[in-house]
């Protein structure tokens, strides 16, 4: 046990942002298998603000008092015994049980090496919202060059990856955004814009091969209407019609959000060659973490939410 001290985020019971307390605790020790990371970076993801709310308490249940978050970016700053893989003082980036803290653990399985040329506010964001993207599009929706995909929330902390992924495939890019978003979507590679707060995308969209929904609601219902036989709707946020889409020749599922470690490492290497982009216009100290669950749940924001841990974001 070590007597080094900490900053991380606890959260003592279910409720509104105002749950997030900022306090100071020990900084844990790595056992055999795992690395000590000083955080740089966290992610943001809306799961973290459905799990303070106990919104998600029957599918994953927390003990108070808990550390939120799981996406993150940092160096390594200690291993634990047999650790041979990953050296102290490199860069990393990965999932773990933890992340708005200045120190986490992270089980070496879970980890991948920065890119050189990636920023740790970019790595932040590979394994939220571009893990969930990629995995949705090419694992289970299967998107090749030259089909249609409609993107419902396609400026969102997913939805924007998705966009730039599905471009950088061959795609034909259609994405749903609100009025004030649409020409950021445009710049991201989208070929077709729908203005959801002006038009009903079921009115002008059909045949596409594939839908991906990170919106919700009766988004999913509605979707089915614009699938040709044997296309695909993929959903992020709640159980899609898959009875229904079935008589229609649908394939519809439920995206489980994880992907491989050949993922991160391929969407890491995209960002890196500049062919897709982390976006992540709101970016908050973790004295704001407050604030940054409270945009998070308004759901209208752009890009991905990061939380800049320490004193820089820049190597």
């Amino acid at each position: 046990m070590t007597s080094k001290m900490m900053q991380a985020i606890q959260v003592y019971q279910y409720g509104g942002p105002e749950e997030l307390k900022i306090e100071n605790i020990p900084c844990p020790e790595p056992k055999e298998g795992e690395v000590l990371i000083r955080v740089e970076a966290a992610g943001v993801l809306p799961i973290d603000w459905k799990i303070r709310r106990g919104l998600t308490k029957n599918i994953v249940p927390v003990h108070f008092p808990y550390i939120p978050g799981s996406a993150f970016s940092g160096v390594v700053e200690k291993q634990g015994p047999g650790v041979t893989d990953f050296q102290i003082g490199q860069f990393v980036f990965g999932r773990a049980k933890g992340t708005y803290t200045e120190y986490t653990i992270s089980s070496v399985d879970e980890l991948i090496p920065m890119p050189e040329n990636l920023t740790f506010t970019e790595a932040a964001t590979i394994t939220g919202g571009a893990a969930t993207a990629y995995n949705a599009l090419f694992n289970e929706g299967k998107l090749v060059s030259g089909q249609k995909v409609l993107i419902h929330g396609a400026a969102g902390g997913v939805g924007s990856f998705a966009t730039q992924l599905a471009h950088w495939k061959g795609a034909n890019v259609i994405g749903t955004a609100s009025t004030k978003n649409l020409d950021f979507i445009r710049l991201l590679g989208t070929d077709h814009v729908v203005d959801y707060m002006k038009t009903q995308f079921e009115k002008v969209v059909k045949d596409v091969d594939l839908v991906l929904d990170t919106v919700g609601g009766d988004t999913l219902q509605r979707s089915l209407s614009i699938i040709k036989p044997g296309g695909t709707l993929i959903s992020l946020v709640g159980q899609p019609p898959i009875d229904k889409a079935k008589e229609l020749g649908i394939n519809a599922k439920r995206s489980s959000s994880f992907a491989s470690k050949e993922d991160l490492w391929a969407i890491a290497d995209l960002i890196a060659q500049k062919k897709i982009k982390a976006i992540a216009d709101n970016i908050f100290t973790l004295n704001e973490v407050q604030h940054a669950h409270s945009v998070s749940e308004t759901g209208h924001g752009r890009g991905r939410i990061v939380l800049q841990i320490a004193d820089t974001l820049s190597r």
